[in-house]
């Protein structure tokens, strides 16, 4: 599909990198990887054209279409989120109009024995069944799939763009992209924006797709699930390797302990020889092997080792005063705008030393009650702070809070105190800034190199509460394996924020999940969590088979049933009483539309429609099945209820 040849790129003196060659072939799912600024984004930017290789070529085949994701975009704030996302459908919208065009000059006209009206025929023949083949009829149910997939209600279709945060922005041009159905997909951190459930998502999307994919991603969990084989941009060069990444990472390791193992031996034989060289150059009766010797030593091709980047940051929170049992207790806390409920009836304890996780989808209040354990908004309820705790905060915008003007060394200088400015330069170091990096100001850092002095920032002062919302967003994931550790080894008390299920796993004993308008305590790490969720979409899910189930055999809450066991039924509850709320919607929508339908076949001109003659019979159908499915999930319903 894609075939790249001796492709070089130059930035100033240092190459990013030289003579990469390699093929994207047919239903490659390719992660992309290597520390940040190795040129990933650059590569995916070359690969669809919007720039130009120093050297090189990239040749795609004109039949062949590239659909990219970059990781900024200008988005338009005219349209609502259907309509926005309609636009993946132009080349459909277009045919359409072109087929309506030809029937009506068809209907105009009474020539119907003639060669040009025949001809007319045709077109519109071949026309209506390219359309057919396109699949139009199916657009709009694609369309609401994709949306809802990933995180968008339904009722947000109709919402104005500008209505939404620019994460919520990405997500409908991520939507637009996967809707084009291009051969090939150039995604540049894509999970950046969404939450786990839409991650899971689009993993699945991806892997069912007939699309070839090329993606970077810095969520380890993600492109493990997704991809198949693996680029590594590494100190200047391009290796493939035709496996996942995990398996890479041991490949990796393997292929450079070989190459050590050969390189050290050729560094003996070549000290050999030079010893030999140098121990017998002036004897006469050794010139012989002398000039054999110096032969071999200008033939030898030096054996090349993948260089490791060991600049990697290295953290150590520093000693943290003891602070009490309970750092965090939250009881009956509420947050409102106006009419607009965050969350209700906020009940958690966090105890001392624990690691906990707060996920759920955005907007559903997770950053909103960080603010409050922070005292930065207005609540109701009481939240109360624990005894000698100092917090230390690392805010999903810190990154974009820095000043701008000033350099990496002044950014650290101007909040450091005492001894530790003593030390600015080995910190900062550790952190990927040696050398001249110090002298950069921020406004020409990555993402990623502005996350990282955020985080320098946080780690400045001796705290035993940590809140990091958001903390690894384009962090590389070398960068996340050492702040993962680090966390681990913390002795104070952490919150964590994150969507990162690879990060979390092992880290978090405890999950807060927020959605509803609720706050629902999980014990166990997020794996736990995911697999319950898994459980229950998968009991939700069996009344839409077309044979008849039988109830949820699940016992109503007894003086008997423990805690964990009826928090566990309360979730099945709530979650069955949507799915009715959700089913009665479908079917007064329908009821709605056939009534619609009966009023326009009623019209004479229109009672050999056959378009809205289909429609009716379908919608008459899908009403009698949805009915069906209704009355399984009004059992269930009445099983659960206590």
């Amino acid at each position: 599909m894609i075939s790249v040849e001796g492709l070089s790129v130059e930035f100033g003196v240092k190459p990013l990198f030289t003579d990469a060659s390699f093929v994207v072939n047919d239903r490659d799912r390719i992660a992309l990887v290597g520390k940040n600024g190795a040129g990933k984004s650059t590569l995916l930017k070359i690969l669809c054209g919007m720039q130009q290789p120093t050297a090189g070529m990239v040749n795609i085949p004109n039949e062949t279409t590239v659909g990219y994701l970059p990781q900024v975009m200008k988005l338009q704030d005219s349209t609502t989120v259907r309509q926005e996302t309609q636009k993946a459908f132009a080349d459909v919208t277009r045919l359409q109009k072109r087929v309506a065009r030809l029937e009506r000059q068809m209907n105009e006209r009474t020539d119907y024995e003639s060669e040009d009206y025949m001809a007319l025929v045709e077109r519109y023949t071949q026309e209506h069944e390219r359309l057919l083949m396109m699949g139009v009829e199916s657009c709009e149910a694609e369309l609401e799939r994709t949306l809802t997939g990933l995180g968008f209600e339904r009722s947000d279709l109709e919402r104005p763009t500008s209505e939404f945060s620019g994460g919520w922005r990405m997500r409908i041009e991520l939507a637009k992209i996967l809707l084009q159905r291009p051969d090939v997909l150039l995604l540049d951190e894509p999970t950046n924006h969404l939450d786990i459930e839409s991650i899971q998502w689009l993993e699945q999307f991806l892997v069912q797709s007939g699309s070839a994919v090329v993606l970077v991603s810095h969520d380890r969990a993600f492109i493990n699930n997704v991809t198949n084989r693996t680029l590594e941009i590494s100190c200047g060069r391009i290796v493939d390797y035709k496996v996942k990444y995990n398996e890479y990472v041991v490949l990796r390791k393997e292929r450079r302990e070989q190459q050590m193992r050969a390189y050290e031996n050729q560094q003996k034989e070549i000290a050999d020889m030079k010893q030999f060289i140098e121990r017998f150059r002036y004897q006469a009766t050794k010139a012989v092997q002398v000039q054999q010797k110096v032969k071999q030593l200008e033939k030898i091709v030096p054996i090349e080792v993948d260089e490791v980047d060991n600049s990697a940051m290295h953290l150590k929170f520093p000693p943290c005063l003891r602070s009490g049992d309970y750092p965090v207790i939250c009881e009956d806390v509420k947050k409102a705008y106006g009419e607009h409920l965050v969350f209700d009836h906020v009940n958690m304890t966090i105890k001392r030393g624990e690691k906990v996780a707060f996920v759920g989808k955005n907007g559903e209040g997770k950053s909103t009650l960080v603010k409050c354990i922070m005292d930065e908004i207005p609540f109701e309820g009481h939240l109360k702070i624990g005894h000698n705790v100092q917090i230390g905060y690392f805010a999903q915008n810190q990154a974009q809070l820095l000043d701008e003007t000033l350099t990496v060394f002044q950014t650290i200088d101007n909040v450091a105190r005492g001894e530790i400015r003593m030390r600015i330069n080995a910190i900062l170091g550790a952190f990927m800034f040696g050398g001249e990096e110090n002298d950069k100001r921020v406004k020409v850092l990555s993402g990623g190199e502005r996350s990282r002095l955020a985080m320098i920032r946080l780690l400045l002062e001796p705290v035993n509460l940590l809140i990091l919302d958001e903390p690894t967003n384009h962090l590389d994931m070398v960068s996340k394996d050492v702040l993962k550790e680090a966390i681990k080894a913390f002795d104070g008390t952490a919150i964590i924020v994150s969507h990162d299920r690879e990060f979390l796993d092992g880290l978090v004993s405890k999950v807060y999940e927020f959605g509803g308008g609720k706050v629902r305590e999980h014990l166990g790490g997020i794996y736990d969590w995911i697999a319950k969720e898994h459980e229950v979409s998968e009991v939700l899910a069996a009344p839409n088979t077309n044979h008849v189930d039988k109830p949820l055999d699940l016992p109503p809450a007894t003086p008997k049933t423990n805690y964990a066991e009826h928090k566990e039924q309360q979730k099945l509850l709530r979650r069955a009483e949507k799915a009715v709320e959700q089913s009665e919607r479908k079917i007064s929508d329908m009821e709605q539309r056939l009534r619609e339908l009966d009023e326009l076949l009623m019209v004479p001109e229109n009672a050999s429609d056959m378009t809205l003659v289909t429609e009716y019979t379908q919608t008459k159908r899908t009403l009698d099945e949805e009915v069906e499915r209704w009355e399984k999930l009004s059992e269930e319903l009445d099983a659960l209820a206590p």
